[in-house]
């Protein structure tokens, strides 16, 4: 097993350098980062421009610009100059990842929970009311866009924080800027407050595809040859469910669950900008509006190493979940 890890993980470091190879081009391509500066009026000095271009490596060949990167972030863990010149790329990326990150762990746990419960269910009373109620719901909340979806929502808290004259629901932000108790509970419930909504449309999001796909994978398994056989051996119904059914089934959903989390993390980006949180969307579209490439590359490694971090740990689980399955 653990050399399977150290293989996985030597294989994942060419996918990320080209990733960001890439997205170095699409950005460097995509103008100057130095033009809301040369535009200005009046015009700075000459030597001012200099000044930045040298800070930035702009006055540099792109292979360079590229190497003097990759080098500063192996050796010293230095992502690079920003455009801002009062920006801090490490401190920045850091801070918003926190956002995000407990933004997209609570959507996919509640996800989870909600498409495994429903999925068995619907399987095991398969045709029936319950079944047919749980398919219009997850058809329905499928076709919803993300963005969409996430107005909706925003929309019908305001409505009811102006109908209730409460504030029941949090629409703005990640958290309050000012609270009027500076206690560890006021802190905690205000933050959980605040994810209310947002985890809510990631966490239904991924529940759409979740449940179909564990109804489909039940069935395919509770028709199987050796749960047939555990039934024939006079064991407890809840125990060929749990033990031989549900712990197969669970195989393929822990696949689509790793390889969705990179769609999560883009429907986050969606979900943040509608409630104005300061997570990696924030961080991602400011990026992209200062044609920043060290932020972009930056942002971008750290995505794509959440992404392959969670396939691991989905290969992992093949083998917990099924004692068959060797890693070699």
């Amino acid at each position: 097993m653990l050399a399977y890890i150290i293989r996985r993980v030597l294989i994942s470091i060419p996918v990320l350098i080209g990733s960001t190879i890439l997205v170095f081009i699409m950005v460097k391509l995509s103008g100057d980062p130095l033009e809301g500066i040369k535009l200005r009026n009046p015009p700075p000095p000459p030597a001012t421009i200099k000044l930045e271009e040298h800070r930035l490596g702009l006055d540099q060949s792109w292979p360079l610009q590229y190497w003097d990167w990759l080098k500063g972030l192996v050796l010293h863990g230095n992502f690079g100059q920003a455009v801002q010149p009062t920006e801090n790329i490490g401190a920045d990326i850091g801070s918003h990842l926190w956002v995000t990150v407990r933004l997209v762990f609570f959507s996919v746990l509640i996800a989870l929970i909600l498409a495994i419960i429903t999925g068995v269910v619907s399987a095991i009373r398969q045709y029936s009311v319950t079944d047919y109620t749980a398919t219009f719901f997850g058809f329905l909340f499928l076709s919803m866009p993300v963005f969409w979806f996430a107005v909706l929502l925003k929309e019908a808290g305001i409505w009811f924080n102006r109908s209730t004259g409460t504030k029941t629901f949090f629409t703005i932000g990640d958290k309050s800027p000012y609270l009027p108790s500076d206690t560890a509970w006021a802190h905690i419930s205000d933050v959980a407050g605040h994810m209310v909504l947002p985890t809510i449309v990631l966490g239904l999001a991924g529940y759409a595809g979740w449940t179909r796909f564990t109804r489909a994978s039940m069935l395919e398994v509770l028709n199987s040859d050796h749960v047939r056989l555990a039934r024939a051996k006079g064991l407890r119904s809840r125990k060929v469910l749990i033990r031989h059914a549900l712990r197969n089934a669970l195989i393929p959903l822990t696949t689509v669950t790793a390889l969705d989390i990179a769609a999560l993390l883009g429907g986050a980006i969606l979900t943040e900008q509608v409630f104005q949180w300061n997570g990696m969307g924030t961080l991602f579209v400011k990026a992209l509006q200062q044609k920043d490439a060290h932020m972009m590359m930056g942002w971008l490694l750290v995505s794509a190493t959440i992404v392959i971090v969670f396939n691991l740990i989905a290969d992992i689980l093949y083998g917990i979940l099924d004692p068959r399955i060797r890693h070699a």
